[in-house]
């Protein structure tokens, strides 16, 4: 890989963790599209919590992995909430980031280059054919 990708990867990895680890923190709290159209039919205290009618978020049961390290956009044992938000982000762009990275790393071409496909082999000047020189 050229100095220039090498920068520009190193450019976006940047920008993604600080959006992952800053920005991400500013995120509505409100619920997104899913989780209010889940809620039609029912009605919800301040709390979020179901108070009675009827919907289909009243079914929903916890994930097997509710109890993982990084569950619910935060880190376990973390206790300020911004700190583990953004931990939680960083944490994830660096585990895809080396996901992806071995990815490419395992499917990168492993032979010499060609001359025609390398970015900067040199060119000959040809002569167009039937010409003479």
């Amino acid at each position: 890989m050229r100095k220039r990708s090498w920068g520009f990867v190193a450019v976006g990895l940047l920008v993604a963790l600080l959006l992952a680890g800053v920005v991400s923190n500013y995120a509505s709290a409100h619920p997104d599209g899913l989780d209010s159209s889940l809620l039609k039919g029912c009605t919800v205290d301040a709390d979020g919590e179901i108070t009675g009618g009827s919907c289909p978020a009243q079914q929903a049961k916890d994930h097997e992995l509710a109890d993982s390290p990084l569950a619910g956009y935060g880190i376990r044992g973390v206790d300020n909430g911004f700190l583990a938000t953004g931990l939680s982000g960083v944490l994830g762009v660096l585990l895809t980031f080396a996901v992806g990275g071995g990815v490419f790393w395992l499917l990168r071409r492993r032979g010499p280059a060609r001359p025609d496909d390398a970015d900067d082999a040199p060119r000959e000047d040809r002569q167009p054919a039937g010409t003479a020189g």
